[in-house]
């Protein structure tokens, strides 16, 4: 009888084991959407600024 309620146990926390891993995967990949959305944000707010530049650039040049 203790055989198998050992066994029962163990997979009780196993499956615990599984879920909490599971949970932390979750939160993980959560945070690493977040920080790509900021990188991306950043990427495009400085892409606009090289391309606020060059326009200025070109109408400096133009004027020469």
């Amino acid at each position: 009888m203790f055989w198998p309620m050992f066994a029962v146990a163990m997979g009780f926390a196993g499956l615990a084991v599984l879920g909490v891993l599971a949970v932390r995967v979750f939160l993980e990949a959560r945070r690493l959407g977040q920080q790509v959305a900021d990188s991306a944000r950043r990427i495009n707010r400085a892409a606009e600024d090289l391309e606020r530049a060059a326009v200025s650039a070109a109408r400096t040049a133009d004027t020469l």
